[in-house]
């Protein structure tokens, strides 16, 4: 075979071109060290060192996801110790107020420090982290509450009877009372808020001085208590009985006294129990659907399998989704029954669907039901299988006034009024909408708002009976908070352990990651050295046979 020149040329040029290639290949694992720098250094390390790094990103977002939810967490525990704090010296002052000892001018005092701590408080519920509400469940662009004026009476009857709304702001406790003008009903007597021989006085001072210029209004079927003086008004829905007061003697208890005070309104959204139910499909107006039992966060939605119409004491057949009709689990039957106007359907997780006839009991295919369940929790993964809630449901810690979220629905975007037929006292379900003291009847009370409210007024009017049961009350609210406080450092401290294990996981990933792609480096000079002198020898042999030809043995 002829060699010629170009041949002996390419492969010089060959030759050295692959052992500069190893030697940069090795200078590179230097310059990086790391073994791997491109897939085709290890096809299989490669493929191993991203499903690792893949790992790791997963393991970095839940550290991060732990980092924001130890910011909402720990403000609400930063949150809640103030609130603590404030209900120590709350307390030391309400105690000071129910001292007999004490008369009105210092009450009136104590009256001062208190509507300022009411106010510290209310602020303390509208905490926030970056910018976001952490009380007012999943609302948190806006406020988890707002300062209202709300009611309290000495009278059970009229509380169970008079519905009613607030208008207008005072800053201080409005006082009313009613009488007969006539003096012809005796005191403790009942008349109508309709008599126009109702006298209606107020106080705006604690009961110093009375404006006798109060004055009921009949617009449309509701009955309007004018106050002029006092910046305040209220609104009756309904005729209904007071009973009157001695029209000589203000400090008489005998009839019917109304307390205009301060209370905060919950703005947020709850978890209350139960869910909510949309009926679709053929006649499925026609059917009382409800939910119980548990629920996630997300939506279940039922279909109806029969092929046939079937009333509601035969076998119905359905499937439920939890993902929006994505997926189904199919084949669920409610076996046959002796109940014709109801059935009972089992869906994932515990949670029942109850439908009764609403108009028919006849249960056609194609109708469905979607439960939307109640859900104020903003929750954040932790790990593959845990999730922790970063934010809370201020009613169900402090209380207050809060309104029924299916009338806000029924409204339709119309914006109510607040009163108490839409809204109510938190903890008092079934309760009058106004709060009844100084005889007793009302019910040891951990709303904190509604208990702060009501101290405030009695201070005010210096009303020694109230505010020694607003002060047992206060202590059941602090432990109230403490609880709250409790559950918030139980999952402050799972976010602890979390982010413990986390630490691990992430340390083993990156062990792994390190045996796969790092290079050893006393390995890497060696093989460096001996690639360079391999270069080197290269390029001395190609210097040398290609200085030699015929022209040197002539």
């Amino acid at each position: 075979m002829r060699v010629t020149q170009q041949m002996l040329f390419s492969r010089y040029v060959n030759n050295l071109n692959k052992s500069l290639t190893s030697l940069m290949d090795l200078n590179l694992q230097a310059q990086t060290q790391k073994r791997i720098n491109k897939p085709s250094d290890d096809p299989t390390g490669m493929t191993r060192v991203l499903d690792h790094r893949d790992t790791l990103r997963s393991l970095e977002q839940y550290k991060e996801n732990i980092s924001t939810a130890k910011g909402w967490l720990g403000g609400a525990d930063e949150a809640l110790m103030q609130v603590s704090t404030l209900l120590t010296r709350t307390k030391e002052l309400a105690t000071q107020a129910a001292t007999g000892t004490l008369d009105a001018n210092n009450r009136e005092q104590i009256s001062y420090e208190l509507r300022s701590l009411f106010d510290q408080l209310v602020g303390l519920a509208n905490s926030s982290f970056e910018d976001k509400s952490i009380f007012a469940g999943h609302k948190v662009d806006g406020p988890a509450y707002e300062q209202i004026m709300w009611l309290t009476t000495n009278d059970d009857d009229f509380a169970a009877n008079a519905d009613f709304s607030v208008g207008g702001s005072s800053s201080t406790t409005v006082l009313v009372q009613f009488y007969d003008e006539n003096e012809t009903t005796a005191v403790g007597g009942t008349m109508n808020l309709s008599d126009p021989n109702l006298g209606v006085r107020y106080s705006t001072d604690g009961g110093d001085t009375w404006h006798d210029d109060g004055d009921m209004n009949l617009i449309g079927p509701e009955w309007e208590m004018s106050l002029p003086e006092s910046g305040t008004s209220v609104t009756f829905m309904a005729d209904t009985a007071v009973k009157v007061n001695d029209p000589d003697d203000e400090s008489t208890a005998d009839g019917t006294w109304l307390w205009i005070r301060p209370s905060a309104r919950y703005l947020g959204d709850d978890a209350d129990e139960p869910p909510i139910v949309d009926s679709m499909g053929p006649d499925a107006d026609l059917l009382d659907a409800t939910a119980s039992g548990a629920f996630l966060d997300s939506n279940v939605t039922v279909r109806i399998d029969n092929t046939t119409d079937v009333t509601m004491d035969q076998d119905i057949h359905y499937s439920y989704s939890m993902d929006g009709g994505i997926n189904w689990v199919t084949g669920n039957v409610a076996q046959a029954d002796a109940t014709p106007d109801s059935a009972v359907l089992s869906v994932a997780n515990g949670g029942i669907l109850n439908l009764a006839s609403g108009g028919s009991n006849i249960i056609r295919p194609g109708q469905q039901f979607v439960i939307r369940p109640s859900s104020a929790a903003i929750n954040l993964d932790v790990s593959s299988s845990e999730q922790v809630q970063l934010n809370s449901v201020g009613k169900d810690i402090f209380g207050g006034i809060y309104m029924d979220p299916d009338d806000v629905l029924a409204a339709g975007g119309s914006v109510l009024t607040l009163d108490s037929q839409n809204s109510g006292r938190v903890f008092h379900d079934g309760a009058p909408g106004m709060a009844v003291t100084i005889q007793g009847e009302d019910e040891y009370s951990k709303n904190l708002f509604e208990v702060l409210g009501n101290l405030v007024a009695f201070t005010e009017t210096n009303n020694q009976t109230g505010i020694q049961q607003a002060l047992g009350n206060l202590t059941e609210a602090q432990e109230h908070v403490m609880n709250a406080m409790a559950e918030i450092g139980g999952r402050e401290n799972r976010l602890d352990v979390a982010e413990t294990i986390l630490d691990g996981l992430v340390l083993n990933e990156e062990t792994l990651v390190s045996a796969i792609e790092d290079a050893d480096v006393s390995e890497l000079m060696t093989n460096l050295a001996q690639q360079k002198i391999v270069y080197e020898s290269v390029l001395r042999s190609t210097s040398m046979i290609m200085q030699l030809n015929l022209g040197k043995f002539i």
